[in-house]
């Protein structure tokens, strides 16, 4: 009986932090379309770029503040400056230039904004290839 007694509390907290943590969060959330773009091989010098695409799932307005890059040869191209209400989608272009880059090139770009509880990074991926003179 008295483990009975030590074990309840345990089991009851155990079972509410449970049911808390499936409550679904109040705020924007950024739910993208794919969290990384492979482009496959290219030759060196070539510039290309993608759109990432994403939805606020959330329950109030997204506002994206900052795209931030990890070197001058990714460039975000544009993102959306105005808020994204809950159920809308908005893009952000990223665009890379692979001159003076050879092998596998992984770029992050790290999008600040005010979302909960989701990634806020996205990726771009290539094979550069030495250009052949």
């Amino acid at each position: 009986m008295r483990m009975i007694k030590r074990i309840f509390p345990i089991m009851l907290w155990l079972l509410a932090t449970a049911a808390l943590a499936q409550e679904p969060s109040n705020g924007p959330v950024i739910t993208w379309e794919k969290l990384s773009h492979e482009f496959g091989d290219i030759v060196q010098g070539e510039k290309i770029e993608h759109t990432f695409k994403f939805k606020n799932t959330g329950t109030a307005a997204l506002v994206i503040t900052n795209v931030e890059v990890t070197c001058g040869c990714t460039v975000p191209k544009g993102w959306p400056r105005d808020p994204i209400m809950p159920g809308d989608k908005g893009e952000i272009t990223v665009a890379f230039n692979s001159s003076g880059k050879v092998g596998r090139q992984n770029k992050v770009v790290t999008i600040t904004s005010n979302s909960i509880g989701t990634t806020n990074q996205v990726m771009i991926v290539a094979n550069v290839l030495d250009k052949k003179l």
